[in-house]
């Protein structure tokens, strides 16, 4: 027994938190204290939402999962209490950040070794996925896994060492081989046989193919009663209701076998499921797909000797092979009622298979588990060498700059029931302008933005169905064109608006086809696009071709296979890259005869566009216009961010205007420069997108913050005597669309000071 291991930090979920993970992180937990039971095991845990859990005393930090910052301070709380290592447990969808990425702030920051136990290892993963995995594999000593599957895919598809990977199966509770029956009497009569399946409720589990093959089952074995026992998983309750359980009782009593199921609606401690699973003759798990690489609730029933019937997803195949299981193929409800009655027709092969599982799963049970991750952590404790090790506390230099909580309070005050408001006399909204397309775009962009990271927060999908509808309303399907202003009397006031807005319309829809959560926006988002795209063909200015870029690069994500829409892409990317090199010279990199607003939207639509299509001249110069903007937009003396003016802007035979300084110039660069991070790995990319966001803080040409912290608005511009006060929509969503970018960079990014080896340097267009 590794006694030179005196403390160890986990961070995950923990009950009384109602999912897998946090079972398991407690369950770890106990196993570790049961092999040592002097070691201080102690957990930090991760809360869904904003009032917290009660939590045990073993719980001594509590991260908000959609809170950057303190994912930071858990990573100093960490570090003050020095564990001899700390275990992440990670799965993608209960950490902030788009996939999970705010973990990276907290774990890139750890002074002791970091073992990350992976509860997902994807065979398809996406970029963004793919790099997190990456990351911890850079940043942790040993990645935990449960099987031989994953092992395979960390090796082939993530290029991890195997080296670094350790397999500690998923543990199990030590019961005694059992027979069901004398277990029934407090559930069912002794003359019942159970057919259990049990877990967290919702789409995906197939709880529909067991009750389509229960009238084939009864009608050998009327005696059959099927349990359905676990709570509707919270997240998919919060935003669907009891629909997936309610739709599984409709069917029951369609197909007659009403009183052969039982619902337990209810997250069961460990002696109720025990009892549970004792009683049960038969255990099935009809999952839909093979993507699972691991199964908590099919490692117990193993573990306590169960006849096991399932779909052959990846852990399935794995702990049910060489006789420890029937395997049957996904989505076949006929499958299901064969092999089930086939082990109800023939007990002595329901014993066999039972006591094949049974002996196979002794090495799994909680103790071995937690002797296991105790030599992983002495491991890598003896690996670590203390040179490595940074001072306890770190200078401003070596730390991060905080970021400001996402606040939308002035958001909301600027929405009605028909879509935001242009502008507003100080913080007070003025209703006499109205609203338009442009800002009821950026908003939508905004906040499906702030949902990617706040999933859990409904009232954004409230908002962002709002300006979606505008948008709606405002396409006019005889012309094909958006309009862009509303009176506010509801009156539109044009036939048809600008070029730049149908472009910001078409960006913002593309977003939302992309990225949106909700199907039913998903819907109306891709059919507006796809009606929205025709008029492109004649538009000719270049920022109504950048703003479609970039919602066609996020359309994209979801519909990769659109040859239709990728060929526009190449078109209208193409169309932007001549314009460029026909008009740049050695001095003057741009496309036209004076740089005016949204200048860096340009150099990042041609980032996006070459990364896309593999186009690597397109992203080189995208990267060299961006440079030449950076050049002309940081001030020579301060070194702050002073863009181009709009008080005579900057034509190329004159000087750039200095005044006055608009928000959406600042989030502009932001965004461009984390397109820009994306195709170079160059970290002075985030640098810049820092001092950038810095502008809005007050690291400016006139010192002066133009954000409001208590009320989350922006001040409309920086003038030479200070700052127009006023808090319209415009400079508002600039600045939420700036901090949104930075966090989601933030996230994806590792500290230059603590950048690991092995790191690319670089991310070639079209990876």
């Amino acid at each position: 027994m590794p006694k030179s291991i005196k403390s160890i930090g986990l961070i995950g979920n923990y009950p009384p938190r109602q999912c897998g993970i946090a079972t398991f992180t407690a369950d770890l937990a106990a196993a570790i204290v049961d092999n040592y039971s002097a070691i201080d095991c102690f957990t930090v845990a991760i809360n869904d939402r904003p009032e917290g859990y009660q939590y045990p005393d073993a719980v001594r930090f509590q991260i908000a999962q959609n809170k950057l910052n303190e994912y930071s301070l858990a990573a100093g709380f960490l570090n003050m209490r020095k564990p001899d290592a700390v275990c992440l447990q990670h799965e993608y969808g209960i950490y902030g950040g788009q996939r999970g990425s705010f973990i990276i702030e907290l774990v890139q920051n750890l002074q002791m070794p970091l073992i990350t136990t992976l509860h997902t290892v994807l065979k398809d993963p996406t970029p963004q996925e793919l790099k997190i995995i990456n990351q911890l594999s850079d940043l942790s000593a040993r990645l935990v896994v449960m099987t031989e599957c994953a092992v395979k895919f960390l090796r082939d598809i993530y290029d991890v060492p195997e080296s670094k990977i350790a397999v500690i199966p998923h543990g199990i509770f030590d019961v005694p081989f059992l027979d069901p029956d004398p277990c029934k009497s407090k559930f069912v009569p002794d003359d019942k046989i159970v057919i259990l399946t049990f877990g967290l409720l919702s789409p995906g589990k197939g709880i529909e193919y067991m009750i389509n093959a229960l009238p084939d089952i009864i009608s050998s074995h009327p005696e059959v009663l099927y349990f359905v026992v676990g709570a509707t998983h919270p997240h998919y309750r919060n935003e669907n209701g009891e629909d997936y359980r309610l739709s599984l009782h409709h069917l029951a009593k369609e197909l007659g076998v009403a009183d052969h199921i039982v619902f337990h609606d209810r997250f069961l401690d460990r002696d109720e499921l025990l009892e549970m699973i004792r009683a049960a003759d038969i255990y099935v798990t009809p999952y839909l797909n093979e993507a699972q690489i691991v199964s908590g609730t099919l490692a117990y029933a193993v573990g306590a000797g169960k006849a096991v019937v399932s779909t052959p997803y990846w852990h399935a195949q794995e702990i049910l092979a060489d006789g420890r299981g029937r395997l049957v193929p996904f989505k076949d409800h006929r499958a299901l009622a064969h092999e089930v009655n086939e082990l109800l027709d023939h007990p002595d092969e329901r014993l066999a298979l039972r006591r094949a599982a049974y002996e196979y799963s002794r090495p799994m049970v909680m103790k071995a588990m937690g002797g296991r991750y105790l030599e992983v952590f002495a491991e890598a404790r003896t690996e670590r060498s203390p040179a490595v090790d940074l001072p306890a506390l770190k200078t401003l230099s070596q730390r991060r700059q905080r970021l400001p909580q996402i606040n939308l309070k002035h958001i909301r005050l600027m929405t009605d029931g028909t879509g935001i408001l242009q502008h507003a006399k100080f913080t007070v909204p003025d209703r006499a302008h109205g609203y338009c397309v442009d800002d009821n775009a950026r908003a939508l962009i905004a906040i499906t933005m702030a949902h990617d990271l706040h999933k859990t927060d409904a009232s954004l999908i409230e908002l962002s169905t709002l300006y979606l509808s505008f948008l709606h309303d405002a396409f006019d399907s005889d012309t094909g064109r958006f309009r862009n202003f509303m009176s506010y009397d509801r009156q539109w006031l044009e036939s048809i608006g600008s070029e730049d807005s149908h472009g910001r319309a078409v960006w913002a829809l593309g977003v939302v086809a992309g990225l949106s959560l909700s199907d039913g926006q998903v819907a109306v988002a891709t059919k507006l696009f796809i009606d929205a795209l025709p008029a492109l063909e004649a538009f000719g200015d270049s920022r109504s071709i950048a703003f479609p870029i970039l919602g066609i690069q996020a359309y994209l994500r979801r519909h990769e296979d659109d040859d239709r829409v990728r060929a526009l892409l190449k078109v209208l990317g193409d169309r932007l890259h001549k314009r460029f090199r026909q008009h740049t010279t050695e001095d003057w990199l741009w496309h036209e005869e004076i740089l005016t607003y949204d200048n860096a939207r340009l150099p990042q639509a041609l980032m996006a566009c070459g990364r896309a299509t593999g186009d690597l001249d397109m992203v080189s110069l995208g990267v060299e216009v961006l440079e030449w903007l950076r050049d002309i937009q940081l001030d020579p003396s301060g070194g702050w961010f002073a863009p181009v003016g709009n008080q005579g802007w900057f034509p190329r035979s004159g000087s750039k205007a200095y005044y006055d300084q608009q928000p959406l110039e600042a989030a502009a660069m932001i965004s461009a420069c984390c397109e820009a991070y994306e195709c170079t790995q160059d970290e002075a990319w985030n640098q810049l997108a820092s001092t950038c966001f810095n502008w809005y803080l007050g690291k400016n040409a006139q010192q002066i913050k133009l954000y409001d912290h208590a009320g989350g608005g922006c001040c409309d511009g920086l003038e030479d005597g200070g700052v127009n006060e006023n808090q319209g929509a415009e400079s508002t969503l600039s600045c939420l669309l700036a901090l949104l970018t930075i966090y989601n960079l933030r996230g994806m990014t590792t500290h230059p000071t603590q950048t690991p080896a092995g790191l690319s340097t670089r991310l070639e267009p079209g990876q």
